[in-house]
């Protein structure tokens, strides 16, 4: 049933209120763009800003540059926000001690801080015997809900004891032990939104893991591992590109290209595989060249039914990559290994065989013939428990804490002020490079015109924009954005009508129908919380949007202010107001406005929200809003201040539904 309209507007309309309402809705929902074509848009828009594949040149050249790179990517990427008292902190450890031995092993309880306040369980598993110094290798899992306990992870923890070295298989969080709803990975949007670039907690997680196996009394820290399948492959290669003390790497199905990425957007459906700005210069590629010529195994599956099957993922991440390795004098350090049996997403038996042999030889130990864990090894999940303090911190109550340090000084000089929204934003201004007329209707009272825009930057967006029979010819524009796209804006596109005003009902990217396809892996990890995936916002290509260094939020303020030119260029001097519907199209309008202050007359923002720290007291789930959980927004600026940047532009915000 449509929404009722005021009896104010009813008295305006010259029609009966249902027809003009029915008559209304019907102009909006009528399709301009195929998901296909935005899906394609923002494809190719995003391919054009893929970095390109690394290229050897002399061993001390690309040395040379393989320094620069982990030096940028550590200091202006993943630790971009972190407090350096944070970073530079020596690793708090807990030794529980011994909780299982054998006559080959034991296994001990650990915990650890990643950052204060926040602890992590390990488990331990060491040879009896051996006295001398040993390898050891961390043990990494990935999106497995039971975490450190998952059986495969066992297998590997005891077999590498069994083999003369020490393995560490810490809690990731979000999983197992951590299981938490505000653990969910998600939530490290609200690390960016608050200064902290998300990926770097992750990496501090795995740091820290590092440090505790390191320090371990009978470690070699020159022999030093990281293995993992899914997210622990992703994070071998992340931390054994940054942290020069992994020796050796033995990568399962963690990782791809951006050509892989941009063909299955869901295959890297995480915050932290797609951290903002990581893929701004490098891609994983780089990242494997960043460890030549030390010893690393990549190993893919012939029909992983999740994510970078062998065949697609190997020409970018093996084969253009060999040649670092052959620059380096060390060919044969990277290797790969393709899984047939299962062939699927996994680390069972062929895959463990061939990763410890790949370790042993290169840690100078006797190769095993076959997997010398059994499944007499493998414990409950009960009995691996470590525990967490009460009061642990999550990835959201780490966000709180550093929003609790904030402190914005006084509104600076506007222009100032501007160019560093600018900056948050990476706003690029744009304009209409072809508007194109698709449909037009006239009643006796309303006239209807659907457009199709092709902005300067490749990207879309569509309107409708209707005249209501009578309106004088300088009467105000109204430029209607909602949350849910336009085909849900009728009543406030009829309040408008009833002003007597022209209206421009407006979608623009990754709003109403132009959100692209949203494909969803099969084996696409929600943590705890599967309630935000569903969310038609194109979360995936917003992700990606981010981790090539462009700002979803600039973007669309950058669209809204270019069709507003647009659209007083074709209707001559005309006052241009703006009206949203939610907290994503307030943000988009108030921020357009900050940007270029004089472009529109007046916002008028309903459902809004007082302050951005609204998202993290209300816990909003980063698929319901991605744009909004822009790197250093809330750092640098609020709604007040953005509002009182606006000005002349009169800001008014309403209250209602979250």
């Amino acid at each position: 049933m449509r929404r009722l309209l005021t009896l104010a507007s009813l008295a305006l309309l010259p029609l009966p209120a249902w027809a003009a309402s029915e008559r209304i809705a019907g102009a909006l929902e009528t399709e301009l763009q195929p998901p296909a074509i935005t899906t394609h848009q923002i494809t190719q828009y995003l391919a054009r800003r893929t970095p390109t594949p690394p290229v050897p040149w002399t061993s001390a050249d690309w040395g040379a540059e393989a320094r620069r790179l982990r030096r940028r990517l550590l200091e202006d990427v993943v630790l971009h926000g972190w407090p350096r008292e944070w970073v530079n902190a020596p690793p708090r450890i807990e030794d529980l001690g011994v909780v299982d031995f054998t006559s080959a092993y034991r296994v001990r309880k650990l915990r650890y801080e990643v950052v204060p306040g926040y602890r992590a369980p390990a488990i331990l598993c060491e040879p009896a015997q051996v006295a001398k110094p040993m390898p050891g290798v961390l043990n990494l899992v990935g999106h497995e809900a039971n975490g450190k306990a998952v059986a495969h992870a066992q297998h590997r923890c005891v077999a590498f004891a069994k083999l003369g070295m020490v393995a560490l298989t810490p809690e990731w969080p979000g999983f197992g032990e951590l299981a938490h709803p505000d653990n969910a990975h998600d939530l490290a949007a609200h690390l960016d939104l608050v200064g902290a670039n998300g990926i770097g907690f992750f990496y501090l997680a795995m740091q820290r893991a590092l440090d505790v196996l390191a320090q371990r009394p009978r470690v070699d820290a020159s022999r030093l591992g990281v293995t993992g399948l899914s997210g622990g492959g992703w994070q071998s290669v992340v931390l054994g590109a940054l942290d020069e003390r992994v020796a050796v790497v033995v990568e399962v199905a963690g990782i791809g290209s951006l050509d892989t990425t941009l063909t299955h957007p869901s295959e890297t459906d995480e915050i932290e595989e797609n951290a903002t700005d990581l893929a701004r210069t490098i891609d994983y590629p780089h990242l494997v060249a960043l460890r030549a010529p030390r010893p690393t195994l990549l190993i893919h599956n012939t029909n992983d039914e999740c994510c970078f099957r062998a065949a697609l993922v190997k020409p970018a991440i093996h084969d253009a990559v060999k040649p670092f390795f052959a620059l380096l004098g060390r060919p044969q350090n990277l290797a790969w290994h393709e899984n047939v049996e299962p062939g699927t997403h996994n680390y069972e038996r062929d895959n463990r065989r061939t990763a410890y042999r790949f370790f042993a030889e290169h840690f100078g130990l006797p190769k095993p013939a076959d997997d010398p864990a059994t499944e007499d090894d493998v414990k409950s999940a009960a009995a691996l428990t470590v525990g967490v303090p009460a009061n642990n911190l999550t990835i959201l109550g780490v966000a709180k804490t550093l929003a609790a340090r904030l402190q914005r000084p006084a509104l600076g000089p506007r222009a100032v002020e501007r160019a560093k929204l600018a900056g948050v934003l990476r706003y690029r201004p744009s304009s209409v490079a072809r508007s194109w007329r698709l449909w037009s209707e006239r009643r006796e009272e309303l006239t209807t015109l659907s457009y199709r825009f092709e902005l300067d930057d490749g990207l879309g967006a569509t309107a409708v924009w209707l005249t209501p029979t009578g309106a004088r010819a300088d009467a105000p524009l109204t430029i209607v954005l909602h949350d849910g796209g336009r085909r849900a804006a009728d009543d406030v596109v009829v309040r408008s009508l009833a002003r007597g005003e022209h209206v421009l009902a407006l979608d623009l990217v990754f709003f109403g129908e132009m959100v692209p396809e949203q494909p969803v892996s099969p084996g696409a990890d929600l943590g705890v919380d599967a309630t935000a995936r569903p969310q038609r916002t194109g979360a995936n290509y917003q992700m990606l949007v981010n981790t090539l260094g462009a700002r979803p939020l600039g973007i669309q303020a950058s669209h809204l202010l270019g069709v507003a030119r647009w659209a007083t260029g074709v209707a001559g001097q005309r006052r241009v107001r703006v009206e949203t519907t939610g907290v994503r199209t307030q943000m988009v309008a108030l921020a357009a406005a900050a940007l270029e202050s004089r472009a529109i007359d007046r916002v008028v923002s309903r459902e809004a929200m007082p302050s951005l720290r609204h998202l993290l007291d209300e816990r909003v789930q980063f698929r319901v809003a991605p744009e909004l959980f822009c790197l250093d927004l809330y750092k640098e600026f609020d709604v007040d201040r953005l509002t009182a940047l606006a000005e002349p532009t009169a800001v008014h915000h309403e209250g209602g539904r979250p």
